[in-house]
């Protein structure tokens, strides 16, 4: 019986936290510092019900090949 690998690609609403000490961050001046943007650090939480399948690939599937067909459909 054949194997199938199903791929989907996901857009979803995430929430990213992070606990720091006092004087990694300057709270007069409201400077996150390297905090700015999240990182691996931060722990991420996706939101319930936020995602959405933007697309989805199948292929035929085999241990043994790293050789593939693949048939690309959109969600909408």
């Amino acid at each position: 019986m054949k194997k199938y690998k199903i791929t989907h690609k996901i857009n979803a609403d995430f929430v990213a936290e992070i606990i720091v000490n006092e004087d990694e961050i300057n709270i007069q001046t409201n400077d996150l510092k390297e905090y700015k943007k999240p990182n691996s650090k931060f722990e991420y939480t996706m939101l319930k019900g936020t995602e959405s399948v933007t697309q989805t690939i199948y292929e035929e599937y085999d241990e043994k090949l790293n050789n593939s067909s693949k048939e690309w459909t959109r969600n909408r």
